[in-house]
């Protein structure tokens, strides 16, 4: 079994991705590795921000690894929140930021926005990126109670609800996250065959 590094502590991630990947894999967070450190996510892109984190990890722990970032992009607001989903509002709370998003689209008829997701992978020293993208509509306001983030406020294309009434079961099927670690898995599998 081959161990790969996601550059995450987030426990929930790590069994979601683990399920995905199977057994030919021991996926670690950073508390495994005994990296406490504060990632840069300085990027402009999510692209940016994902390989930020596997350079990061790799150069300092020179381990096979991956990282993620995802994001709400809004086509009314030129594609923001962007890579500032999780502190829009100049603060990490996410209820601030649900609230800025409804507010600058109040007065807007275009409602579309995706959910986005690119992983950056470094393996043997080979990098790849893998993206996931749900496309969608931001209602006009909070419904449901599962999920987080934004998830209350966006209705994928094709579905009657919000991620937020979704079972995680439901969301994880068609989520920008799991189209991107499906991607990652494949590739990986085929990187055992070889």
């Amino acid at each position: 079994m081959l161990d790969l590094v996601f550059a995450t502590n987030n426990a929930h991630k790590l069994e979601e991705v683990q399920a995905i990947v199977g057994d030919s894999f021991r996926i670690k967070s950073l508390d495994d590795i005994g990296c406490h450190d504060d990632i840069p996510e300085t990027g402009h892109t999510f692209r940016d921000n994902a390989r930020q984190k596997t350079d990061y990890l790799f150069s300092k722990y020179n381990v096979d690894c991956f990282g993620d970032d995802s994001g709400l992009e809004v086509d009314a607001l030129n594609g923001e929140p962007g890579v500032y989903s999780a502190r829009y509002s100049g603060s990490r709370d996410m209820e601030k930021n649900i609230d800025l998003v409804l507010e600058r689209l109040a007065r807007k008829e275009d409602r579309t926005a995706r959910f986005k997701t690119v992983i950056s992978l470094l393996l043997n020293g080979e990098q790849c990126f893998f993206e996931g993208a749900i496309e969608g509509r931001i209602i006009m306001e909070r419904q449901g109670e599962q999920g987080f983030g934004y998830d209350p406020i966006f209705i994928p294309n094709g579905y009657d609800k919000t991620f937020a009434e979704m079972s995680a079961e439901e969301k994880n099927k068609i989520s920008h996250r799991a189209v991107a670690v499906q991607q990652l898995a494949t590739f990986l599998k085929e990187v055992l065959k070889r």
